[in-house]
């Protein structure tokens, strides 16, 4: 059903009178109170759902060894070092908007953190407040030049894709001489910062990477964002109609720039994580996740046109992805056939995500 947006960004229903002007015809059905169930179709995350809960029970059935507690621990870290990421790519998605540079945003996060932190024999933590600075400012560049220019999002963000790539490298190596830089694993701060954002405290007796928690935050954060605050208006706005939420008011520059700069934020604490799990970063690291984020997204529901999807949606595309990537090894195949897996899961993940759209849209 669609939504009109007032000049504040709230949403707004019109019912409509009836010939008469009365309300004796009866109620407008475009205000009807639908059913729960209509409403549980209606939720861009079901189709998701339902699929994680087959393919965990599928590897359940399929790998003696998935279901032992390390062996999830490790299949939520791998879940959580992408969905970190797919939340913040998911909700630029809903804005209507690409961005094939996050990958590599990551990897750029933990080099400009690790090489002015070593180079110049810095505190640590004084070469993440300078990262979280310079990927920032990667991400305002992104929007900016998108609001500016009116290019694609897609071809924006494929340039900036390409020199992150170069940069990496280049600076890399010019600075250490090698295609990765010095470990800083003895350097001030590592240990406080590596509490931050690596620590592996236990839980009834498994170790459990930090990001699993932090992830989670991630998903509450982002789900409060969208479903209880004027930004997730806006954000929903500009997805489905820019030029018609501009109409009414709705600052879309402003949310177009800082839905990229959510995506750089996310690459900046993702960077950290690399950075202070694996004190030596490499510079190739990154090259192709950003696609990994994407199909989270969109197994998790989100629209490529943009204006529909979920955060928690984009969270269980990313459960997908790591029960995925980690089931096949359990069950002892190649792992050469995960690349092809996911491609079948996320065709079959986008064909339900359409046929359950469409049954919530018809549903009486």
């Amino acid at each position: 059903m669609a939504q009109i947006i007032d000049v504040d960004g709230d949403a707004a229903g019109a019912a409509a009178e009836g010939p008469s002007g009365g309300g004796a015809g009866g109620a407008d059905e475009r205000v009807a109170a639908r059913s729960p169930l209509r409403q549980a179709l209606g939720r861009p995350e079901l189709g998701a759902l339902i699929g994680a809960i087959a393919l965990f029970v599928f590897f359940s059935l399929t790998a003696d060894a998935f279901l032992r507690t390390s062996s999830f621990a490790t299949v939520l870290y791998s879940s959580s070092t992408f969905g970190i990421m797919a939340v913040a790519v998911a909700l630029l998605m809903i804005g209507g908007e690409f961005d094939l540079s996050a990958g590599v945003m990551v990897t750029s996060a933990s080099l400009v953190a690790a090489l002015v932190s070593y180079q110049l024999t810095l505190n640590l933590w004084v070469g993440v407040a300078i990262s979280l600075v310079v990927t920032l400012g990667i991400g305002f560049l992104n929007g900016l030049l998108y609001v500016k220019t009116g290019l694609p999002s897609f071809i924006i963000t494929l340039g900036t894709f390409f020199m992150l790539r170069g940069l990496n490298l280049g600076v890399t190596k010019a600075t250490t001489g090698d295609v990765a830089t010095n470990s800083v694993a003895d350097m001030d701060g590592f240990e406080q910062a590596k509490t931050v954002f690596a620590a592996q405290p236990e839980i009834f007796g498994v170790n459990i990477y930090i990001t699993v928690f932090w992830w989670l935050a991630f998903i509450v954060v982002a789900t409060w964002l969208l479903l209880r605050t004027r930004v997730g208006n806006w954000i929903f706005a500009v997805g489905g109609a820019a030029s018609s939420a501009r109409a009414v008011g709705v600052p879309v520059t402003r949310t177009k720039i800082g839905l990229f700069m959510g995506v750089a934020f996310a690459a900046w604490f993702s960077g950290m994580h690399l950075l202070f799990a694996f004190p030596s970063v490499q510079s190739g690291e990154g090259v192709g996740n950003e696609f990994g984020y994407i199909i989270c997204a969109v197994i998790g529901g989100c629209l490529l046109t943009g204006g529909y999807g979920s955060a928690i949606g984009a969270a269980i595309g990313a459960f997908i992805y790591g029960m995925a990537n980690k089931g096949i090894v359990y069950a002892g195949w190649n792992p050469d056939w995960f690349y092809f897996f996911l491609g079948v899961l996320l065709l079959i993940a986008t064909i339900v995500n359409l046929v359950v759209r469409r049954r919530a849209e018809t549903a009486t």
